[in-house]
């Protein structure tokens, strides 16, 4: 497989509708019913999650003032990364991006661990979601089961994806208008507050930058754990990529993407973060009971900064299971186009793969479900072997665009209409930064047992994968 012309990568997918064994037509075309709209708020919109909204206050709580530092060492690994995946996917857009580049640059191994590994990436998340969008509407409206706003999601979700892809970006489109619309709000509010211009409020300069321990109040350790919480709320950007093959000009959608990841990251991870700590002290407590966003809210007097809040976080969450339903389906039904799933699942029906769609939404309501049933271990095993799911794929992305940029030179140089940056010294530098991240799991217990279960899946998966390889070598194919 490695030695396949760079330019066979979107048949080979199915984008154009070929068949796993190269003839046209197959089992039907994917549609291209994204608009660019819909492509740009994806791009826009993707990068703010739930985990930035809450799971930010544990990073604060551990790195104090130095989580800017965090997130923009993390920010800046994650545009590298983004820039490789950018190349790639301009080059050969495919609704399996980096499963169908890895496939061709390392070999079929490798296309089918790096895609099923963020299959499972995506379901797990479907559940963990679902279930954090539940607990929302619980608190809204006690009388009710979690159960039932969790099945209600799922349909409304599963619902929306099996009817068409301009509905899976129409619903995005509009999730991401309110968060960004949430999250410029939140920065116009605290640069304001921070100047001394908001009423009621005066500026609090650099003391909470330099006051309360310092800068780096619990030293290098504090760092490394805000670190790791950064890294991982970045996860999920992949999914623009995916989309882009089902927009009308994919490789313009991918570009500008790309190229847009610098500015998003710092404005909406970094500048938030910076406005957090410098308008209140790092060790408040409300920074871990309330959540940072809610807590620099009620610190400047919003009225109902906490339901707001809640509204936003139940918006990213709904728009996360959203988006992992359809990028789980549309990287399952790669996988299954090109002979590396169960075949049945690979028909097309008008432009979308229902039954990978259906496979997905019943794979995170059954983690859903082992939530209830076995919470403290089969749910949490789930969790664990996912924990690293997205630095197993980043490494991919990096081995991956290293030898396919050689070979995109040679074959087709027209096609990098997105080069990586200081090629190949900084593929380098990120592959150097993914090895660092994954070390740096080792030191704390609970990322340390993720990292191991994480190892173990993706061993599974690769030996799987090889073994099949080894055996379709073996019958000729």
């Amino acid at each position: 497989m490695t030695g396949t012309p760079a330019t066979s990568a979107p048949e080979r997918d199915g984008v154009t509708g070929a068949a796993p064994d190269g003839t046209p037509g197959g089992h039907g075309n994917l549609s291209h019913g994204l608009k660019q709209r819909h492509l740009s708020m994806i791009a826009l919109g993707g990068v703010i999650g739930a985990g930035l909204f809450v799971g930010s206050g544990a990073g604060i709580t551990a790195a104090g003032p130095a989580i800017v530092l965090a997130y923009a060492i993390s920010g800046l690994l994650v545009m590298l990364v983004m820039r490789m995946l950018g190349e790639m996917s301009a080059a050969n857009p495919a609704s399996g991006t980096f499963s169908v580049h890895a496939e061709k640059a390392i070999g079929p191994w490798a296309g089918f661990t790096a895609g099923w590994m963020f299959w499972v990436e995506l379901c797990v998340g479907i559940a963990v979601e679902a279930i954090g969008a539940a607990s929302i509407m619980v608190s809204w409206f006690p009388s009710t089961a979690s159960w039932m706003w969790v099945l209600l999601f799922m349909a409304v979700f599963c619902g929306t994806n099996l009817a068409a892809v301009s509905n899976f970006g129409e619903f995005e489109f509009w999730f991401a208008a309110l968060k960004v619309a949430a999250i410029g709000i939140f920065l116009v509010l605290g640069v304001l507050a921070i100047l001394g211009l908001l009423p009621g409020t005066s500026s609090p300069g650099g003391d909470n930058l330099t006051g309360h321990g310092g800068f780096l109040p619990n030293g290098a350790n504090g760092l490394v754990v805000g670190l790791l919480a950064s890294v991982f709320a970045y996860g999920g950007l992949e999914t623009v990529t995916i989309a882009a093959a089902e927009s009308e000009q994919p490789v313009k959608g991918v570009a500008q993407a790309v190229r847009t990841a610098m500015w998003r990251i710092a404005l909406f991870y970094v500048g938030s973060m910076l406005v957090v700590v410098t308008v209140i002290p790092w060790n408040d407590k409300s920074l871990t009971t309330d959540g940072p966003y809610v807590a620099v809210l009620k610190y400047l007097d919003i009225p109902a900064a906490g339901q707001i809040m809640n509204v936003i976080v139940l918006i990213a969450l709904l728009s996360a299971m959203n988006a992992n339903i359809y990028g789980a389906s549309r990287m399952s039904h790669s996988l299954v186009m090109r002979g590396e799933g169960p075949k049945f699942l690979a028909k097309v029906t008008g432009g979308v793969p229902r039954l990978t769609v259906l496979a997905s939404s019943a794979f995170g309501f059954f983690a859903v479900l082992l939530s209830y049933w076995w919470p403290d271990t089969v749910f949490k095993w789930l969790l664990y072997m996912t924990g690293a799911a997205v630095l197993v794929v980043w490494g991919f992305i990096a081995v991956t665009q290293l030898r396919m940029r050689r070979q995109l030179e040679r074959e087709a140089p027209e096609r990098l209409v997105v080069k990586m940056w200081l090629f190949p010294a900084l593929t380098w530098v990120a592959l150097a930064g993914i090895v660092g991240v994954l070390s740096l799991m080792l030191r704390e217990e609970d990322t340390r047992v993720q990292l191991y279960f994480t190892a173990g899946l993706t061993a599974a998966l690769a030996l799987t994968g090889y073994v099949r390889q080894r055996m379709l070598a073996a019958k000729g194919h």
